[in-house]
Formats: structure tokens, C-alpha cells, sequence
């Protein structure tokens, strides 16, 4: 790979105590992720996928182990700092949109811009572009719950989009989709990762979305045990 990485994590652990029982999710997680490069993570469920994700995007805190996102340890950061390292350099897609039902899609996809200090008129006119771009020029004064749920995917792809972070990072992004639905947004991603060189890391249990990624790990009782 010879991409510079945009992501990459040593030795990360995780360790939850459940009454006097010490449970380790993480044992000693090693990952790098090359500017531009599309990822995907597979394994059985309670394997830790989601929890390394979410040590990866700073949503939570390893019990050791660091975490360098865009050249920044974010373990070594302070809370604001770190909330503003991921709303420009990190973009996250889940299973349920996540989409805030009062708002509409325009709303919804403009506020990443706004937390990030773009004025009304300019945080707009940006998610205007990225929502046609996505095919939802159509849509942009519908809430959520008037969207079908290819629809909400799509928003919610643009709003991770917006800020143009380095990284996305998806957890089962297309979980929630029929096949066809679920191919369109796999092409969406490929193209934005094209055209925007952003880079993917994805979690799923869909071996097609896998397969059009550029490396396929797997994880294992708390480890990455391999490409597949």
C-alpha cells in the first residue's frame, strides 16, 4: 500500500468489568488504512467489529492501545478537540440512518456544515449539490419518515459526506436493505470514494458489498486474524 495512512491504530484494546468478570472485547487490534482505500471487516457476531469502530471513530475510549486519525492521537486530545478532528475528518454511516425525523433531509445534511461554523446560506447550498449528486435533488424538503429506506441510506451517505472527511467509517451500512436498494448504495460509495478519494472502512456481514472492497480483514474473537 502505498498511500499515506489516514487511519491507524496499535495494540488497542478493550476491556468491559460485568460484575467481578473482567470481559476483553479488543485484544491487541493493529490497523492501517491508506489514503483512498476501501476496507471492509467481516466476523461472527460479538467478535468486536463494532466496538473497534467505535474506538476508531473516537466514540469511545480504548483501555490501551492509540488511535491516530489524520495524524492526530486522538486518545491524546481533549473533548473538543477530538469533537472537532471527526467533524472534519470523519464521516459515519450506520444501519439506522440516524437521520433526525423533525428536520428535513436538507437540514439533516446541512448540519455537520453548520456545527462546523458555515454560515445558514453556504451549509444549504452545499448539501443542495452533495443531495442532487446522490439523487435526492427531488427530496430535499421531505422528513425522514417520507423517505424510503434507500433514500434515508442515501442521506445519510451524504451527510457523512459533507464536511469531504479523509474517512468514512459504515457499520452494516446496507443492513436494513433489499438487494437492489443495497446495490445502489454500494455504487454510490464507490463512486465517491472514486471521485472524492475517500476512504472507506466497513463493517458488514454482506459479502457483496465485501467484494468491492479493496481488502477484506476478518476478525476474530477480538483480533484480526487475516485478509480473507
Amino acid at each position: 500500500m502505498n498511500e499515506p495512512a489516514i487511519l491507524m491504530c496499535q495494540q488497542l484494546t478493550k476491556r468491559y468489568q460485568q460484575g467481578e468478570l473482567n470481559v476483553e472485547v479488543l485484544k491487541g487490534v493493529n490497523l492501517t488504512i491508506g489514503s483512498g482505500e476501501r476496507v471492509a471487516i467481516m466476523g461472527a457476531s460479538g467478535s468486536g467489529k463494532s466496538t473497534l469502530l467505535h474506538l476508531l471513530g473516537g466514540l469511545d475510549r480504548p483501555s490501551s492501545g492509540d488511535v491516530v486519525l489524520d495524524g492526530v492521537n486522538i486518545n491524546k486530545v481533549s473533548a473538543n478537540k477530538l469533537a472537532a478532528l471527526r467533524n472534519r475528518s470523519l464521516g459515519f454511516i450506520y444501519q439506522s440512518h440516524h437521520l433526525l425525523g423533525e428536520f428535513t433531509v436538507l437540514e439533516n445534511v446541512a448540519m455537520p456544515l453548520l456545527i462546523a461554523g458555515k454560515t445558514v446560506k453556504e451549509a444549504r447550498n452545499q448539501a443542495e449539490k452533495l443531495l442532487t449528486r446522490v439523487g435526492l435533488g427531488h427530496r430535499i424538503v421531505h422528513k425522514p419518515g417520507e423517505l424510503s429506506g434507500g433514500e434515508r441510506q442515501r442521506a445519510a451517505v451524504a451527510r457523512a459526506l459533507i464536511n469531504q472527511p479523509a474517512l468514512i467509517l459504515a457499520d452494516e451500512p446496507t443492513g436494513n436493505l433489499d438487494s437492489k436498494t443495497a446495490e445502489q448504495v454500494y455504487q454510490l460509495m464507490l463512486e465517491l470514494n472514486q471521485e472524492l478519494n475517500v476512504s472507506f472502512l466497513v463493517v458488514t456481514h454482506d459479502h457483496e458489498l465485501a467484494t468491492k472492497m479493496e481488502r477484506v480483514l476478518h476478525m476474530e474473537d477480538g483480533l484480526i486474524v487475516g485478509d480473507l
